[in-house]
Formats: structure tokens, C-alpha cells, sequence
């Protein structure tokens, strides 16, 4: 048995003490877990656009002192009561969703959106107790999305972990617990592509990256990447896209523009901006009688669109996704024996590295628009 268990641990953590300002490298103090909890060293963790979105906090409600993180994978530490699925030593992956297993969400074949642990921004402690796990001298720091991965410790509750094949490397894998499972789900889970159709990507950053490597994997014959910045064309080869739009390019609405190149519209559509303005195009570029489209972005709070009812009498059918439709605890294992059968590639999601004292870095990077992923090593 660990000499940790059932103490406080110390270790370093990349603390956000306000918004939009760096973070800063303090020694903080893990809580044990508690009932239902478990404690992670966190091995690995990467930099997803969700963490830079609350960490500015514009329009979101501001959560600070804060530990963001929420791509990761790490070792059990030790559990609490009532945890019997993992035990120290086990490989997992955190998530920001979760899994209760009870709820009717749960015991549900066609939802992944448990009533228990589904996504909470603005809760920064604990489900148990209402408090956090993290201190410095006596002072709480919160949580971020039940996960906060930029600690070299963590404490998770349960259902939000996954347990993984141990031989998974885990600076690979680590980036299945959000953008890429959620892209490449939205394609697979739920737009569903059948062998030789056409399919259009809106939006060529990680997420719909992964939505294109879904694509691949489905064996569709095109692949249409729909995006405002060439720069990012070049790259999108790389997951299988076989053609690119850029909508500034015409002058005339890009649904359009699709219609034209596929005769009538793509089979299949998958949007991964936020923008509304994507979303209409997205749903009105599939063909009548079959065409799916999927939207994935998030859009903003007081964000609506219209389009015709036509479109949906003619058969075009629109759909919405949560985390690609993945069960976090019962699905993921199995994106990781994906990967580990090489039908799906993650090295080339990853390019930057970084330890966890160099963590800002990652952060300019993202913010430059130079990386999809940048893994962050925590034992330096």
C-alpha cells in the first residue's frame, strides 16, 4: 500500500489566479479522496480551447483561484469508500462528463448525458461535500470541470474516469478525453457514413480534425474541409481530407457552393465552429432524401438560426452531439484499443511538448493558433 494514502499530498500544480493572467507554478495541497472519489497522479495533460476559453472568462462566470485541465491521463493513487471499478496502479483517463451508471441517462443505448456528473463550469468544488480537494495555507482552490489536470495530483470523482489498457502510452492517449473522441464520435457515433460517401468538415481545428479522421476511418471517398483560414489546408491532408473551401473564395453561400461540387449536396455533414452561420450551412449542404449533418461547436448563449421547413420535409435530417456520443467509462477503453489496433492515428494531433513549468507556453501557442495539441509533461 502507497505511504500516501489517507494523507495530504504536496506537489506542483499551474495555479490560474485570475483571468486571463499567466499561470503561476505554486505547491498546493491534495485532500484524500472521499466517498465515491479517487486520487490521480496525473502523468500526462494536454492544452484543449475549452481550458483557454474559462481561463479568460469572458462571458462565463469567473471561477478563481482555479486549477484548469481537463485532457489527461494518470495513474490511481488511491481510492475512497464505495470505489470498487479501480484501484491503485490502474491506467485512466479523466473526463469531463461523466458516467454514473444509475441515472436514466446512463442506463440508456442512446444518451451519454448523465444526470449526475454532466458538464458543470461554474462548480469549482466537489460533488460529496461541497468543497474542493486543493489548498494553499488553508485556502481553497477550485476546481475546473471535476477534472483540474495541471495538478500533478488530482482528485476525481469515480464516474469520470476511465480505466485504460495499461500499455496505452499515455502522452498519446491522453488527448481521447475531450476534442478528439468529441470530432471523431460526432463522425462515427452519429453522422454514421457509410463506405464511399462524400462528407464535409466545418471547421479544421482539433475537434474537426478528429471529425475528419473519422471520416477516414468510415472510408469515405471525399472529404470536403470548409474553413475561413487557408493556412489550414495543408495540414488537414494529413487526416484525410481531400478538398477544401474557403468561403470567403465565393460569392455565393457555401451550401451552395457544396450542392454544386457533389451533385446536390454531400451525404453527410459534421459542423465544429460555434457559428451559427456554419450551422445553417452545415444542415442546408446535405443531400435531399439521405443527407445527415451533425452539429459539434458550441454556439453562444443568445445564438439562434433559422432555415426552411422544406429542408427537413425533404428528408435532410439534423442532428446534435455531446462528447461524440461517448459513454465515457464504457466507450473510451475502446477508442483507446483503437488506436492501439492503428486504425486510428493520434501523433499527428500533437504538436507541441512542454513540462508543466513551461506550461504558459502552451498557452501562447494556442493562442498564436500554432498548435492543435500541446502536451504538458508533469514531472518537470
Amino acid at each position: 500500500m502507497s505511504s500516501t494514502v489517507g494523507k495530504v499530498i504536496r506537489c506542483k500544480a499551474a495555479v490560474a489566479w485570475e483571468a486571463g493572467k499567466p499561470l503561476v507554478i505554486e505547491d498546493v495541497e491534495v485532500a484524500p479522496p472521499q466517498a465515491m472519489e479517487v486520487r490521480v497522479k496525473i502523468v500526462v495533460t494536454a492544452l484543449c480551447h475549452t481550458d483557454v476559453y474559462f481561463w479568460e472568462a469572458k462571458g462565463q462566470t469567473p471561477v478563481f483561484p482555479r486549477i484548469f485541465g481537463h485532457e489527461a491521463a494518470g495513474i490511481v493513487e488511491s481510492v475512497g469508500e464505495g470505489v470498487t471499478e479501480l484501484k491503485p496502479g490502474d491506467h485512466v483517463l479523466p473526463v469531463f462528463t461523466g458516467e454514473c451508471k444509475e441515472c436514466r441517462h446512463c442506463k440508456s443505448e442512446e444518451s451519454n448525458m448523465c444526470d449526475l456528473l454532466r458538464i458543470n463550469t461554474d462548480r469549482g468544488v466537489m460533488l460529496n461535500d461541497g468543497k474542493s480537494r486543493f489548498s494553499i495555507n488553508g485556502k481553497p482552490i477550485y476546481h475546473f470541470v471535476g477534472t483540474s489536470t495541471f495538478s500533478q495530483y488530482s482528485v476525481i470523482h469515480v464516474g469520470c474516469l476511465a480505466k485504460i489498457n495499461p500499455a496505452a502510452p499515455m502522452d498519446k492517449v491522453c488527448i481521447l478525453s475531450c476534442g478528439v473522441s468529441t470530432g471523431l464520435g460526432a463522425t462515427l457515433n452519429v453522422a454514421k457514413p457509410p463506405k464511399g460517401s462524400t462528407v464535409a468538415i466545418f471547421g479544421l481545428g482539433a475537434v474537426g480534425l478528429s471529425a475528419a479522421e473519422g471520416a477516414r476511418i468510415a472510408g469515405a471517398s471525399r472529404i470536403i474541409g470548409v474553413d475561413l483560414n487557408p493556412k489550414r489546408f495543408d495540414e488537414a491532408k494529413k487526416f484525410g481530407v481531400t478538398e477544401f473551401v474557403n468561403p470567403k473564395d465565393h460569392h455565393k453561400p457555401v451550401q451552395e457552393v457544396l450542392a454544386e461540387m457533389t451533385d446536390g449536396g454531400v451525404d453527410r455533414s459534421v459542423e465544429c465552429t460555434g457559428s451559427v452561420n456554419a450551422m445553417i450551412s452545415a444542415f442546408e449542404c446535405v443531400h435531399d432524401g439521405w443527407g445527415v449533418a451533425v452539429l459539434v461547436g458550441v454556439p453562444n448563449k443568445d445564438d439562434a438560426f433559422k432555415t426552411h421547413p422544406m429542408n427537413f420535409l425533404n428528408e435532410k435530417t439534423l442532428k446534435g452531439t455531446f462528447f461524440g456520443n461517448y459513454k465515457p467509462r464504457t466507450d473510451l477503453p475502446n477508442v483507446v484499443e483503437m488506436y492501439m489496433r492503428k486504425e486510428l492515428e493520434l501523433e499527428k494531433f500533437i504538436t507541441h511538448e512542454v513540462c508543466l513549468s513551461e506550461i504558459n507556453k502552451a498557452f501562447d501557442y494556442m493562442l498564436k493558433g500554432e498548435s492543435l495539441r500541446c502536451i504538458i509533461r508533469m514531472d518537470g
